[in-house]
């Protein structure tokens, strides 16, 4: 009987360890973690980037709540910084108000006997005294209480004028209001 041969093959790698056997053991085993941990990698900043895209819309519609409310708002903060306004300045008239009304008594508390006032103005910087006397002693008096008054600075006559007719002197005083 003749022989058989019979071929066979074997798929099975062999005793020796060559490098295309070590490249290919490196790639099943290596390479395959590597795609894995890429692939996780990839994955994750993905799922990470909708998180962000989560807030990022979160926030704007926050943004646009708070806008909506801060455009209702501004019209009475218009009212309410325009009421501020008008409090500050009526608080500085009404201080500066109180000032130039106790200066005003106190002016025409200052009268001597014989003395009558024309006129008396008080301004931003000055007053201004138009008054008639009956003897120069109560001009001279009336004048050092002016000037020693710590509200006014300055007091000077700025017109004289003696009326022999009805032994009255008119005179014209001014004086500068002291500075705070």
């Amino acid at each position: 009987m003749p022989k058989k041969h019979s071929a066979s093959i074997n798929l099975v790698k062999g005793d020796k360890d060559d490098l295309l056997n070590k490249f290919i053991d490196w790639a099943l085993t290596i390479g395959r973690l590597l795609v894995i941990i890429t692939e996780i990698i990839a994955l994750s900043s993905f799922i990470y980037r909708f998180t962000l895209d989560r807030q990022i819309i979160d926030l704007h519609s926050r943004n646009k709540q708070l806008e909506t409310q801060v455009n209702f708002f501004s019209s009475k903060e218009e009212i309410y910084r325009n009421l501020q306004g008008r409090l500050a300045v009526s608080s500085e008239f009404s201080s500066a108000g109180q000032t130039k009304v106790n200066i005003f008594k106190d002016v025409l508390a200052f009268a001597t006997s014989g003395m009558t006032y024309e006129n008396v103005t008080i301004t931003e910087n000055s007053v201004n005294i138009d008054a008639t006397f009956q003897s120069a002693s109560s001009l001279k008096s009336f004048i050092n209480a002016l000037r020693q008054y710590p509200a006014l600075s300055n007091v000077s006559i700025g017109k004289i004028e003696n009326r022999l007719s009805n032994a009255q002197i008119v005179v014209a005083i001014s004086a500068d209001l002291a500075k705070k």
